[in-house]
């Protein structure tokens, strides 16, 4: 048997940093995010005749074999992989060990601030989900993702990417203490989300980054009451909230404005997050006539999202033309994370 899954990337519009725990538990945490049309693949093959479990990261040229021995040790390379299969056997085959071959490529590196790590794990587990016809729904997806990335590999992160990725779409999200998590589907009109394709452009700084050091960052001025990142993060979920507003009654222009208070309040919360090469790309792009912009994610490099005119479009694509980075073309989606059979 084999099954295939998709699952998109997302962009952070804004509240990015509020879903991290200790924040999002002592004050409660909420981000406004979309999906595009960049997806984490998977393949599962299943063949009973086998013997053996085989990992293949395409796009990373890493492979991992193991013989049909229970639950693997993440270890190495491949450990949300590895870390995936482990909860799918024990949680929903009774501990034995399946047979599969599973295959993953993204359309992004990891680091690019679009939440691939996230992404691919759902991908997988809705790959697994289809092969073994498990009953997960679209909360169910998304709490095991985040459970299996943030306990069981003990990776640092917040929460939006695995709800992101799992619902689709524009959504607005909702986080508290005790992992409760509430998403709000938004409805745009096609008319608004057209508008927003035409002036919005998606460069890659042509740096993949490390959030952990951000991460431990935000982290440790939340619990030491650290007054001016502390203050910058509660600013940077009130922007939220406005961003809403202004996507809710079509208002583009008033996003674009508050797009640049949400990347001044967002750099604020860590010194990490802006480094020498963000700041010539936002020089470059400001001074060709871009309106407003900030990094999707947690910063320190992956993907920029910068507001412009469309009328002065070239002009700013040009200024950025002789540095390393490298513009993506893009559509919103509206699908979360889809899987089937062969």
């Amino acid at each position: 048997m084999i099954v295939r899954s998709r699952s998109p990337l997302r962009l952070g519009l804004a509240g990015g940093g509020t879903d991290l725990s200790p924040y999002c538990d002592k004050y409660g945490g909420c981000i406004l995010n979309a999906t595009i049309d960049m997806y984490a693949h998977c393949t599962i093959e299943m063949d009973t005749s086998k013997s053996g479990v085989s990992f293949y990261a395409q796009d990373l040229d890493e492979q991992y074999h193991s013989n049909l021995t229970g639950l693997l040790p993440l270890d190495d390379s491949l450990v949300l992989h590895k870390a995936v299969y482990n909860r799918v056997i024990a949680d929903y085959n009774n501990g034995n060990p399946l047979s599969v071959t599973v295959y993953t490529h993204c359309d992004a590196p990891p680091g690019s601030g679009l939440g691939s790590s996230s992404t691919m794990v759902v991908a997988m587990i809705s790959a697994y989900q289809k092969l073994l016809n498990l009953p997960l729904g679209e909360y169910d997806i998304a709490r095991l993702a985040y459970d299996i990335e943030r306990n069981d590999c003990q990776l640092s992160g917040g929460k939006q990417d695995q709800y992101a990725t799992t619902f689709g779409g524009f959504n607005f999200m909702e986080f508290y203490d005790e992992n409760r998590v509430l998403v709000n589907p938004l409805r745009i009109r096609r008319s608004i989300i057209n508008e927003l394709e035409s002036q919005l452009i998606l460069y890659f700084t042509g740096v993949s980054r490390s959030s952990a050091k951000i991460i431990d960052d935000q982290v440790k001025n939340t619990n030491d009451n650290t007054e001016k990142p502390l203050q910058a993060m509660h600013e940077v979920k009130q922007l939220a909230f406005e961003m809403k507003e202004r996507l809710l009654h079509s208002d583009v222009s008033g996003m674009s404005q508050l797009f640049y208070d949400s990347w001044l309040a967002k750099k604020a919360t860590s010194p990490s997050i802006s480094t020498p090469l963000i700041e010539q790309i936002e020089d470059r792009a400001m001074s060709a006539g871009a309106k407003s912009l900030k990094i999707s994610g947690a910063g320190g490099g992956g993907f920029m999202m910068i507001f412009v005119d469309p009328l002065k479009r070239i002009a700013v694509e040009s200024a950025l033309a002789d540095l390393e980075g490298e513009i993506h073309s893009f559509n919103f989606t509206q699908e979360g994370t889809q899987s089937w059979k062969v």
